[in-house]
């Protein structure tokens, strides 16, 4: 009885630890996510040049986010970040219909990498207290995300600058990194 107690006490104390990165275009919301998260507020940001990272806690798991540069130049060093990564977050402004085809090829171009195989995608529909925002619906047409095979992805929507959607998120992540 003592051993059942210890190992139910064991799975609610244990204190988990996973390596998660931000991607998406420049004016996203990465960067202003990613301090919501870690602080609890809205920092003012300028594009970010390279990387953030960030020790995030939410409920009994420790998250090391890393937020990347999203400007064009750096997309193509978003590669040297992926070992190791549970999952990754595409931040979408999904005000910005105009670029969606972009964000699409970089979600594929993130999926064939052979070093994100196991990570899972969480996409934040941000910017969704805008009146033009693309509904949930209207984003996974848009990246044609009923395409992919083979790979666990959720879409949430959110607002950095609220926090909303962004805690239910790192839900979803969560319940994938567990195994749930």
């Amino acid at each position: 009885m003592g051993a059942l107690f210890s190992s139910l006490a064991a799975l609610f104390t244990s204190h988990r630890e996973y390596k998660l990165i931000i991607v998406g275009l420049d004016n996203a919301g990465k960067t202003t996510a990613l301090y919501k998260l870690h602080l609890g507020e809205v920092v003012r940001t300028s594009p970010t040049i390279g990387s953030n990272v960030e020790t995030v806690k939410h409920k009994n798991v420790s998250f090391e986010v890393w937020d990347l540069g999203g400007q064009t130049t750096l997309r193509q060093t978003w590669s040297s970040y992926y070992v190791n990564t549970a999952a990754v977050i595409l931040m979408v402004d999904s005000t910005d219909r105009g670029r969606i085809g972009a964000v699409k090829d970089e979600l594929f171009r993130l999926l064939g990498e052979e070093s994100l195989e196991s990570a899972g995608v969480l996409i934040l529909a941000n910017k969704q207290d805008l009146s033009d925002a693309m509904s949930v619906l209207e984003l996974t047409d848009a990246l044609q995300l009923h395409a992919v095979k083979g790979k666990q992805w959720h879409v949430q929507p959110s607002c950095a600058l609220t926090g909303e959607g962004l805690r239910e998120g790192l839900d979803w992540v969560c319940a994938r990194c567990a195994g749930t």
